[in-house]
């Protein structure tokens, strides 16, 4: 048995779409004390709910997932609500774990924290060596001041603080409105619609040349618990797949597993963000012990049969919060 199982946890963002997928692994593992705080009754951007949320639910382990995201485009319009809100929600949720003396604070950090020229692959190393892809920078930069929380209560308080930085994730429970989504549900969404309307071709953001790195959720939900267990450093550490494919090639496959057939048109008017995404993960596998383990394929297949499901059963296809 984990030794977690014996731990109260709270997983902010545990209803959220990489939330629920933690959540229920450590319940997988025995976690019967889980709290889940929920947006409604704990707004995490302000500090006296914070420390409401630490009274009540006292941790002893804090799994730090809030976050406010959201598609390229929808960032790229409210920069300053992004950056703010990422920004306050973690320093705040960290500064009181310090306060009441949780033996262990993990923060998913982003990949959008890495500098749009870093070298591919993405190291750990190189994370300081230049300013992030424009677009995702408010979003990117708020999230990345976490490692320097991290790193510097560490410093001065002796606190447990680690942070991983997962890569593009999908999957089911992933966000299909398009207002909202990332790109796989997106592209879901517009080839089963297409399909089933019989329109001759959909319409995708972008050239289709940028490259990528995805993650399937349940991969990343392990890589999350893993490291809550046995990841006690002080450097942020790369969680991923490694393998690096075009957004072209994802859409192409997409539109294989779905049955559609007509045409995918590319507006390169439309922002795409970094040309390249591919993260190093040597690290996770050393430290950890984690690695993915389901081929984007496969990954891709349960996700459009997942949305396929939601549609037949009239459920909302997305997350709470």
């Amino acid at each position: 048995m984990s030794h977690l199982a014996d731990k109260r946890v709270v997983v902010t963002g545990g209803a959220s779409f990489l939330g629920k997928h933690v959540v229920r692994k450590l319940q997988e593992m025995g976690c019967k004390d889980l709290f889940v705080p929920r947006s409604a009754q704990y707004d995490l951007t302000r500090m006296e709910d914070v420390v409401r949320m630490y009274e009540d639910a006292r941790p002893e382990i804090v799994i730090h997932l809030a976050a406010k995201v959201s598609g390229i485009g929808y960032i790229k319009d409210r920069p300053g609500e992004f950056f703010y809100d990422n920004l306050v929600m973690g320093t705040q949720t960290m500064e009181q774990g310090r306060r009441c003396g949780v033996e262990k604070f993990v923060a998913i950090i982003t990949v959008c924290a890495y500098p749009k020229h870093a070298p591919i692959p993405f190291r750990e190393e190189d994370l300081w060596s230049g300013y992030p892809e424009e677009t995702n920078a408010p979003y990117g930069l708020a999230k990345k001041m976490l490692i320097v929380q991290a790193q510097a209560y560490r410093h001065q308080y002796g606190f447990n603080a680690v942070c991983l930085l997962p890569a593009n994730l999908y999957g089911p429970g992933s966000n299909f409105d398009p207002s909202f989504s990332h790109v796989v549900p997106a592209v879901i969404r517009k080839c089963i619609e297409a399909k089933e309307e019989g329109h001759d071709y959909i319409e995708v953001w972008g050239s289709g040349n940028a490259s990528r790195e995805f993650l399937y959720v349940e991969d990343c939900a392990e890589a999350v618990v893993l490291a809550s267990e046995r990841y006690n450093g002080p450097e942020p550490i790369n969680v991923g797949s490694g393998q690096e494919v075009t957004i072209q090639q994802v859409a192409e496959a997409i539109a294989g597993l779905t049955g559609y057939r007509g045409r995918i048109r590319w507006d390169p008017t439309k922002p795409e963000g970094e040309l390249r995404r591919c993260l190093d993960t040597s690290k996770a596998e050393i430290e950890f012990g984690f690695k993915a383990r389901t081929p984007l394929e496969l990954g891709l297949e349960n996700t459009i049969g997942w949305y396929l499901e939601q549609r037949a059963q009239g459920l909302p296809c997305g997350h709470a919060t």
